[in-house]
């Protein structure tokens, strides 16, 4: 009897974890022009992807490093770590938070495809598994290939991180607005308890988030369910640029602490950040 309720717990498990997903997306009418699968064992393509390394934005804790991405069982994992990193550009009179900080804390890791895979219109397609912990800032998103940021516009088809104590999933779109020059967010923000109301074990499955981009509008959808619909006729900047009618280029990223990625206190390290593929079609 303890064999057979021990072989109904390991089934169970592994329905809740790594079952691919259910949801089913008709890519009728699109044709794949890329597809990363992560299916071999170590490093990801250099032919594919690049690092960043050490402080890079938004007063993250984290120091990005190479080996905190990896391939393994068919999934790309991005590991969080507590560990401490000297900062070989330590300034103790610098007023550059890239600076003043002897040490990191922590590590992850931080890949794109710029150079290599850039991509105008179509439909982007990633599976993946994120940690909803308190002070984790997973991220999969798009940057444009010409101006600064922010001029160069921003796609997050994921953000998850905690506003005000409450944990949210974000879709957003990021522009500079046409009269001011400010920043221009087009966010929503979802609460995670939503998707826990659902489904109480959503954390620990795999999820789809899907862009669909187009000369008229970008739309994102979690699972199917549209988060965010963004016209393209909202995003055009002050000199006439439009930012969304450029090839983009992918980033995935697990950031820690910083600006929005919260309290770490109680946070379990390592931490792993899944990605099981990243597909992009284009209309026939």
């Amino acid at each position: 009897m303890n064999r057979i309720k021990l072989l109904i717990f390991v089934l169970f498990a592994l329905l809740c974890t790594n079952v691919r997903s259910q949801v089913h997306i008709s890519n009728a009418g699109y044709k794949l022009v890329f597809s990363e699968e992560f299916d071999k064992n170590g490093k990801p393509d250099s032919a594919v992807w690049n690092f960043e390394y050490g402080f890079v934005r938004n007063k993250e804790f984290q120091w990005y490093q190479e080996n905190n991405a990896y391939e393994k069982d068919g999934v790309l994992v991005i590991e969080g770590r507590k560990e401490k990193i000297k900062n070989p550009a330590y300034d103790a009179e610098s007023n550059s938070w890239r600076k003043n900080r002897e040490f990191a804390e922590y590590s992850s890791a931080s890949i794109n495809t710029r150079g290599k895979k850039e991509f105008l219109y179509g439909r982007f397609e990633i599976r993946a598994r994120i940690d909803t912990a308190m002070g984790l800032w997973p991220a999969i998103w798009t940057l444009g290939v010409n101006r600064n940021w922010p001029g160069n516009g921003e796609i997050d088809l994921m953000e998850s991180y905690p506003v005000n104590g409450i944990h949210y999933i974000l879709a957003n779109v990021l522009s500079v607005d046409e009269k001011s020059s400010l920043q221009k967010w087009h966010s929503i923000k979802t609460p995670l308890s939503k998707f826990l109301e659902k489904d109480k074990h959503w954390p620990k499955k795999f999820h789809i988030w899907r862009m669909d981009w187009d000369e008229k509008a970008i739309r994102l959808y979690l699972d199917n369910e549209i988060l965010n619909e963004t016209l393209l006729t909202t995003t055009i900047g002050p000199d006439g640029f439009q930012p969304f009618n450029q090839p983009h280029y992918i980033l995935l990223n697990l950031a820690i602490g910083g600006d929005n990625g919260g309290d770490l206190t109680y946070t379990k390290f390592p931490t792993k950040y899944e990605i099981d593929y990243v597909r992009v079609y284009q209309k026939k």
